[in-house]
């Protein structure tokens, strides 16, 4: 291997892979809203978005497998129903977000096309980028990331030297939390997952170096990618703060409009009218390197699972797109909604999964993964019917459970069963 081009090109494919519409749209707003406390909600951020993303790679560098290796040691039916979770998940949402995302910030506002066209068009592209397999990792991490990365530092760092460094008072009363709950709409957790095996095949259909040297790439990339990732939304949520003084959105718009606007307001203050074309670019080519990456991942799922077939591959790759083109048609906080409750429920499963497969091995035993993640599951479930349908009763219970009215109940417990049940297997 030429290690330092393959650790340059792997580690900006891995970026550009993770960086998609949440990853640009969500930060800006989340540091307006916090204003003066965007320092401790960007650490929240962090923590979902970056870290656990991170060691997610790092898992994947320690198995060199597939998604299915995540979870096999808690059951092979486990894995299997988790698999496709997370793969249906994947492209029933993210996915199409991205299509929704690019709508409605660099297509609509420019060229007054439906959204049938834009999602049409848009997964076409994707899809014959997905059929072009071998050449997916290469073309994003030579072409494609250095130019995501070069805007995204445009906009910050202009962005951040041309504000008058003024913030607002916070309108969020949790930063930490928040920021927490706000990297779970990345997705990036679930994205480590799906696309640290989109990589691995990569590298393998690319090379055919040993075992160690994969892993040692592999890791490296995790780390590099992290860091970026690290920068840019310490940018964006920086620069959402510091403008939070100088521009007025309206908030009785959705959620979504509110994140389009204060983008494209700074954009326009950092770069002047070039700002909307910058934008729009920058949108179009994050967005769609993500959907890339998770259609690429479920094909190969799939594709693994029934025989290692070509055809499966390539028939996955168009249902996906197929799906992608139907629920992109959907405006970009529609999915949001549609998504948290399916987030509260999988997240936390998806965390406990990626943190269990970084231990060593004597303290991640199969009744380890058994227990947390049963104990993860069970308290997972307070939290998504909450959201769904909020009772007085079930608050009576939640009032009990430590952190649950953040909607992270189960991070105590799943603690808690991780360290008993590693001690009391290590004394029998």
């Amino acid at each position: 291997m030429n290690s330092k081009k393959e650790l340059f090109i792997t580690s900006f494919g891995l970026f550009s892979l993770f960086f998609g519409a949440g990853n640009l749209l969500l930060p800006p707003l989340l540091g307006y809203n916090a204003g003066e406390n965007w320092f401790w909600v960007a650490i929240g951020f962090m923590i979902t978005a970056v870290v656990i993303p991170i060691i997610g790679i790092l898992a994947h560098a320690r198995l060199q497998g597939t998604l299915y290796d995540f979870g096999k040691k808690v059951s092979p039916q486990f894995s299997l129903i988790y698999c496709i979770l997370i793969y249906v998940i994947a492209v029933a949402i993210p996915s199409p977000r991205t299509a929704a995302a690019t709508h409605e910030i660099a297509i609509h506002p420019t060229f007054g096309t439906s959204p049938l066209l834009t999602s049409t068009v848009y997964f076409i592209l994707v899809l014959i980028f997905v059929l072009n397999r071998s050449k997916i990792l290469g073309f994003i991490g030579k072409f494609l990331t250095p130019l995501i990365v070069i805007m995204l530092l445009l906009v910050i760092g202009i962005g951040l030297f041309s504000s008058e460094m003024l913030t607002t008072t916070s309108q969020i009363n949790t930063p930490l939390v928040s920021g927490i709950l706000e990297g779970y709409q990345t997705f990036d957790a679930i994205g480590a997952v799906v696309v640290g095996a989109v990589i691995i095949i990569s590298i393998n259909l690319r090379h055919k170096g040993s075992f160690e040297e994969k892993r040692k790439l592999i890791a490296k990339s995790g780390w590099f990618a992290g860091i970026g990732l690290f920068i840019i939304y310490a940018g964006l949520i920086s620069v959402g703060a510091y403008y939070g003084s100088e521009i007025n959105i309206n908030d009785t718009l959705p959620s979504d409009m509110q994140r389009a606007n204060l983008l494209r307001a700074i954009s326009l203050s950092s770069l002047g009218g070039f700002g909307n074309t910058v934008l729009s670019i920058l949108i179009s080519l994050a967005c769609f390197t993500t959907a890339i990456g998770i259609i690429a991942g479920t094909a190969d799922y799939f594709k693994g699972l029934l025989g290692n077939s070509q055809l499966v591959y390539i028939v996955t790759a168009i249902l996906a797109s197929a799906l992608g083109v139907v629920v992109g048609q959907l405006d970009f906080n529609s999915i949001i909604i549609v998504a948290v409750p399916v987030l509260l429920f999988i997240y936390p499963i998806t965390i406990v999964l990626i943190l269990l497969n970084v231990l060593p091995k004597r303290f991640s035993t199969p009744i380890v993964f058994r227990a947390v993640v049963i104990v993860t599951f069970i308290f997972s479930i307070p939290d998504v019917v909450g959201f769904i349908s909020p009772s007085e009763g079930l608050g009576k219970i939640t009032q009990y459970i430590p952190l649950a009215q953040f909607s992270l109940g189960w991070v105590l417990p799943a603690l808690i069963a991780c360290l008993f049940v590693g001690i009391f297997e290590k004394k029998e």
